[in-house]
């Protein structure tokens, strides 16, 4: 029987989502968890690869079992009281068998926080700009990349995809008093894509490229063209999407 896991987290403590050795990750705690509880070790599943202190506001994750849980609230709730207080699982659901956090995945929305004003309570999540930025202009930009499909650009070097294509759904930023937000959906995201397209978007709004320069480093397809990539603290999953059926 296979299982979604909803749950979120804050990934200042960790070295992203996905297991590795000799540092602690999102995925290797959610999977020590889950085995204490199942009393087996039981593989655990992600959406997606978040970086290092990225954080979620929602990931999804799957895990099979041997036989229907009798209860999965109250695994949620045993869950939660043994995982750390940077991960709260929301919630478990069953899923059809050919059901998989990743692949089944319809959609992902991403949001990045920008902050023009120093902020002691909130600086582990936000990026603080040092520079005056044009809203109007990096939203005229944005648009472009509906315009496009491949975004090597954009993508870290040397990763394992077979493809770089992704098709964007939304891309936007909402100025804000104190800063400003960017959401981007889309079907897929490629390693540091969003980092990188915001690092880009953000040399547009200071002046340091104009709008068409912003498409001509996409038609590149070159990584060494594109702007910088930002931390990864003011990063948030916020979103993935299933097609109903999959759930029982």
């Amino acid at each position: 029987m296979r299982y979604f896991i909803y749950l979120s987290y804050d990934g200042t403590n960790y070295h992203g989502w996905q297991v590795q050795p000799n540092a602690n990750s999102v995925q290797a705690e959610l999977m020590r968890g889950v085995s204490t509880l199942m009393r087996r070790d039981v593989e655990v599943i992600g959406a997606g690869r978040t970086d290092s202190g990225v954080n979620a506001s929602l990931m999804v994750a799957h895990f099979d079992t041997d036989a229907p849980l009798p209860d999965p609230t109250e695994l949620t709730r045993r869950l939660n009281k043994l995982l750390p207080q940077d991960i709260a699982i929301h919630k478990i659901v069953p899923v059809i068998a050919e059901a998989h956090a990743r692949f089944s995945a319809t959609a992902r929305t991403y949001k990045y926080y920008v902050s023009n004003r120093k902020d002691p309570f909130n600086r582990h999540y936000t990026y603080r700009c040092p520079f005056e930025l044009d809203y109007e202009k990096m939203n005229e930009a944005a648009a472009h990349l509906f315009d496009y499909t491949d975004f090597t650009s954009f993508s870290k070097l040397h990763t394992d995809t077979k493809t770089n294509n992704c098709k964007i759904m939304y891309a936007r930023w909402e100025h804000t008093a104190d800063g400003g937000v960017f959401t981007i959906k889309a079907d897929r995201f490629l390693r540091n894509m969003v980092r990188a397209i915001v690092g880009t978007l953000i040399e547009v709004g200071r002046g340091a490229i104009t709008i068409n320069e912003f498409c001509k480093i996409i038609e590149k397809k070159d990584r060494c063209a594109a702007g910088s990539s930002m931390p990864g603290n003011a990063l948030f999953l916020t979103d993935i999407e299933y097609s109903e059926d999959i759930f029982i």
